[in-house]
């Protein structure tokens, strides 16, 4: 079985730790095929931070901090650091394609990792699918289960599932 590297950017981590309307869903789709082993979910270290407010949204409380790090320690979790080379590639796609700094980091370390694709909820990202990266990289919306949300509370024993 060939295990999917997906990239996801701070809004889909949100999406799930916020039960956001039209993104749990989604999200939960994904965190149960990483849990089956289909999927690996890899990210920037920047979402650590970033993660925890992004603009116009709720902060997530200190209060859940011992929770969210743990949460990113998850095997099917990857983090990985921003280095220079990778920053370097983010000037050229802030420069080059008009992406916002922050979203650069992302899909240069989704490129730089081969990734399968990036998964994000943010529309200007979304349009640039398919125009960045050698192979190009595919940027779309978490892919639902089959399935509702699931009852992350109630199916492990384990706090960090739900914030």
């Amino acid at each position: 079985m060939t295990v999917e590297k997906i990239y996801w950017d701070s809004d889909c981590f949100l999406g799930h730790f916020q039960a956001e309307d039209g993104k749990a869903q989604k999200c939960d789709g994904v965190l149960q095929k990483a849990r089956r082993g289909e999927v690996l979910i890899v990210t920037s270290a920047l979402t650590l931070a970033e993660v925890l407010w992004m603009r116009g949204g709720p902060r997530l409380p200190k209060e859940k901090a011992e929770l969210v790090q743990k949460f990113f320690r998850r095997s099917y979790i990857r983090v990985y650091n921003v280095t220079r080379k990778i920053s370097e590639v983010a000037q050229i796609l802030v420069w080059d394609n008009g992406i916002k700094p922050k979203d650069a980091i992302h899909v240069a370390t989704a490129v730089h990792l081969g990734a399968d694709a990036l998964e994000t909820f943010d529309r200007i990202l979304i349009a640039k699918s398919g125009t960045i990266g050698k192979p190009l990289l595919l940027i779309r919306e978490p892919q639902a289960a089959d399935q509702g949300r699931l009852d992350l509370a109630g199916s492990t024993n384990d706090p960090a599932e739900t914030l």
